[in-house]
């Protein structure tokens, strides 16, 4: 066979291959929390363990446990799913139309960053819990593999821009990534950016250097 053609041959299959790897998993994440073993404790009983309703990623489960979240004008958001496992220190995550119901003015984050975040009281059907921080947006990021991570020469904490290709095309700026060997290969926005770009669960979407 003529070089050149085997040559054509390899490079349209490096193309489609490097085509389909930009091609991400839509994981639309509802309100939710992460309780530290004191709050749960306080929350649902001293010793009480979480029933594991989905396996998420990773270790991590949505939980059949709920709670009520209260904001300081007394607003409240029931149903609000309890995450598990347990964390260091418990965490909410909500969406900017949620802080209009509640009241609050909680700072975009990266999971896992609450100090000086806002302020709320859950309650669960033990007790209730004053959180002086813990309220966030969570920020878009990506979580990745890292075959896939270096696959795409993507590095744990860059910040890349991904494409949505639907009815309402849309362009995402500044998406983080996150690079763990338990993490399924997904990008998670909150329920008002997936309405706005008109996004569903398992949609598509493209990750653009």
């Amino acid at each position: 066979m003529d070089k050149s053609v085997v040559e054509q041959a390899v490079r349209e299959a490096l193309k489609k291959v490097q085509g389909e790897h930009k091609q991400i998993k839509v994981g639309v994440s509802q309100r939710h929390i992460h309780l530290s073993r004191e709050d749960l404790d306080t929350l649902f009983g001293k010793g009480y363990e979480l029933t594991k309703k989905k396996t998420l990623m990773g270790r991590e489960y949505a939980s059949e446990e709920c709670v009520t979240l209260v904001g300081p004008s007394l607003k409240s958001i029931e149903k609000v799913r309890v995450l598990g496992p347990v964390r260091a220190k418990t965490q909410v995550e909500i969406s900017r139309t949620d802080t209009f119901v509640l009241k609050v003015s909680p700072p975009v984050r990266p999971s896992g960053k609450v100090e000086g975040s806002e302020r709320i009281v859950v309650v669960g059907p033990k007790g209730s819990v004053y959180l002086k921080e813990g309220v966030i947006i969570a920020n878009r990021h990506i979580h990745l593999t890292p075959e896939y991570a270096e696959a795409h020469g993507i590095a744990d904490g860059d910040y890349v821009d991904v494409m949505v290709e639907s009815v309402k095309p849309t362009k995402f700026y500044d998406v983080q990534v996150r690079v763990r060997d338990d993490f399924n290969v997904e990008m998670h926005i909150d329920t008002d950016d997936a309405n706005s770009a008109g996004l569903r669960n398992g949609d598509i979407v493209r990750i653009i250097k």
